[in-house]
């Protein structure tokens, strides 16, 4: 995110990606879990984002994304731990 922040303007789009895909909901369930917050993650294949219905496929990167090196355990250690 730095370099991208820090480095010149594109005039276009940047996408940066982790380096492990992901279901967004183990995403939420492992954060809620190191928060210790009670609250389950309910799975609805047909829940809306912005009103669009969407798929496995809708919220990964494209073709050449930048690739960032820090796991999402990784970011989530270090996030539980400052609070």
């Amino acid at each position: 995110m730095t370099d991208v922040a820090l480095a010149e303007p594109v005039n276009g789009t940047i996408e940066i990606a982790g380096p492990e895909r992901e279901r967004l909901n183990e995403l939420v369930g492992r954060f809620l879990k190191a928060t210790k917050d009670k609250r389950k993650v309910v799975i609805d294949p047909h829940a809306r984002y912005f009103d669009v219905e969407l798929d496995d496929l809708s919220l990964v990167p494209g073709q050449n994304p930048r690739i960032g090196a820090m796991r999402f355990d990784q970011w989530l250690s270090r996030s539980a731990s400052q609070n």
